[in-house]
């Protein structure tokens, strides 16, 4: 499995962005998508999650702005990410979880992850 996550960039406080993570190879056997991140200096952490099945979860520090959503037919995950903060800053990595038995955040149980796309929030 090979993920490509894109979409970052640099927009201000209140702004919107899209990410995306397109996925190939053998997306058959993947049963979750995760969506993290890492901010300078800080470790990484969950940001949110998809099932094969649609069944997502959020940090509860981007619910209600973030959104996370597929599209199966493009084999694609996207993070719609509203209401921008700074401390949203941090390169987000989209990971996969293959053969999983339940929906999980845990960054452990993620066997695939993509390389990375840096979004700067300017206060």
């Amino acid at each position: 499995v090979q993920l490509q996550a894109s979409g970052g960039g640099l927009v201000q406080a209140g702004g919107s962005l899209r990410l995306s993570c397109a996925a190939s190879g053998s997306t058959l056997s993947i049963s979750t998508i995760g969506w993290y991140r890492q901010a300078p200096g800080k470790q990484r952490e969950f940001v949110a999650i998809i099932t094969s099945t649609g069944i997502t979860n959020y940090a509860d520090s981007v619910k209600g702005r973030f959104t996370i959503s597929r599209d199966n037919a493009k084999n694609t995950v996207y993070l719609q990410m509203n209401s921008l903060k700074p401390e949203d800053t941090a390169v987000y990595y989209c990971a996969a979880d293959l053969y999983g038995v339940a929906p999980t955040s845990d960054e452990y149980d993620y066997d695939y992850w993509g390389q990375g796309t840096l979004v700067t929030v300017s206060s």
